[in-house]
């Protein structure tokens, strides 16, 4: 399920990230971004030799710049292009994710968003469906109001066009 300027701003973020940053296109080139609606994201990462630590298990790190990542998605998914500055991240690490060639999922959601800050969540499943990780990532979005790329109000619009409807409908 997706709402299409949703997915297409957040895979517009996304691209930035990859063409502009210096760790995610290192880290996370193959990141994949399955779905958007407003305020959702959903991710999926085929885990590969430098995604993992020394034990050959998916890195906490790994996991840790997901959240950082996500929490950015997630606030793109609200209709800001500039994402804005972390201001506190958390991850709690319930089980290993998994090893090279398991595929992880990851469903980020923006909590709360306002014109000073931004709250996110995410949870990480295995193959299997099952918990491994959850965190958090708070985002100082204030100047990221400013940026033309914004389209909030257009994304308030979707979100309106698409309550009540089902994920079959979307």
């Amino acid at each position: 399920m997706s709402s299409p300027k949703t997915l297409n701003l957040v895979r517009s973020v996304w691209k930035s990230f990859l063409e502009s940053s210096g760790l995610e296109p290192r880290l996370l080139h193959n990141l994949t971004i399955t779905a958007a609606t407003p305020g959702r994201v959903k991710l999926s990462l085929p885990i590969e030799k430098h995604h993992t630590n020394r034990l050959s298990i998916l890195h906490g790190g790994t996991i840790a710049s997901m959240v950082d990542l996500g929490g950015s998605l997630a606030v793109a998914s609200r209709g800001l292009y500039s994402t804005g500055v972390s201001t506190d991240l958390n991850v709690t690490y319930l089980s290993s994710g998994g090893v090279i060639g398991d595929v992880i999922s990851a469903e980020v959601q923006c909590d709360k968003f306002g014109k000073t800050l931004a709250y996110t969540s995410i949870v990480f499943k295995n193959e299997k469906g099952d918990t491994f990780a959850r965190g958090s990532h708070t985002k100082y979005v204030m100047q990221a109001w400013k940026d033309e790329k914004n389209i909030v109000e257009e994304i308030k619009e979707e979100a309106k066009a698409l309550e009540g409807k089902s994920e079959a409908q979307v």
